[in-house]
């Protein structure tokens, strides 16, 4: 493993699902960076791009770049090295992408002075057992999930992003020292929206899980800095 667990700092990761970066940055002004670190996903970056991972990164946040690459070995280490330059915290590739282009992106990023946090996406958690069988997978979800975090690991990644529901099954199987980083986090008041996998905050905490992507219950709250401090506070007391 070319790094260990990281388990200080902030573990809630907001999610900035927006279109543009005006509203990403006015949603931003109100969070703290001493609470939470921030995930760029695809929409978000092609529209802002490094311009506004800079900024991010300039107010103290830590960025999770969501770009989930998945390609030939070559052209992934290229990625990586390239978002690596950016100063992002981490980023991530897909698993499913296979053991080749997972070490040809760790290797890629082993070259640096200070590499971001490598991890791979297992099974998306929009996706569902009856999602994979219709793709040609004949597999349970959470048993999918297990042999791709089991393939990462033996890659030298840092962890992998999984539904909160696997997290107790996974810590079982790969041990403590692997990041395990959850979206599909809502509060219990709240729908699960388009995803399956669901958790609250406090059970994914409870079952395993380092870091909470959590979007919608901050973004949309009336208000996002109280919701940030409220969950934040739950998990403290849960600890």
């Amino acid at each position: 493993m070319y790094r260990q667990r990281i388990v200080a700092g902030p573990r809630i990761i907001v999610a900035l699902d927006f279109s543009d970066a005006a509203e990403a940055l006015k949603l931003v002004a109100l969070l703290d960076p001493r609470l939470c670190r921030l995930k760029v996903g695809f929409e978000l970056f092609v529209r802002a791009g490094r311009p506004l991972v800079d900024t991010l990164v300039a107010r103290g946040f830590d960025v999770f770049l969501d770009l989930k690459f998945h390609d030939i070995p070559n052209t992934v280490a290229a990625a990586c090295r390239a978002a690596a330059e950016l100063g992002v915290w981490m980023l991530n590739v897909h698993a499913s992408g296979g053991a080749t282009m997972m070490r040809a992106a760790r290797d890629a990023l082993m070259e640096l002075d200070s590499p971001p946090m490598l991890i791979a996406v297992t099974v998306l958690t929009s996706m569902d057992t009856s999602d994979l069988k219709s793709i040609g997978i004949d597999r349970l979800a959470h048993d999918q999930v297990v042999e791709l975090a089991k393939l990462t690991r033996s890659c030298g990644l840092d962890g992998v992003v999984c539904s909160a529901h696997e997290a107790e099954l996974l810590r079982a199987v790969i041990g403590e020292d692997f990041a395990l980083v959850t979206p599909g986090i809502r509060l219990p008041a709240s729908t699960g929206d388009d995803q399956k996998r669901v958790l609250s905050p406090v059970d994914a905490a409870r079952a395993g899980a380092d870091y909470l992507v959590i979007g919608r219950p901050i973004t949309r709250a009336p208000d996002p800095l109280a919701s940030l401090h409220a969950i934040h506070e739950s998990l403290l007391e849960q600890a």
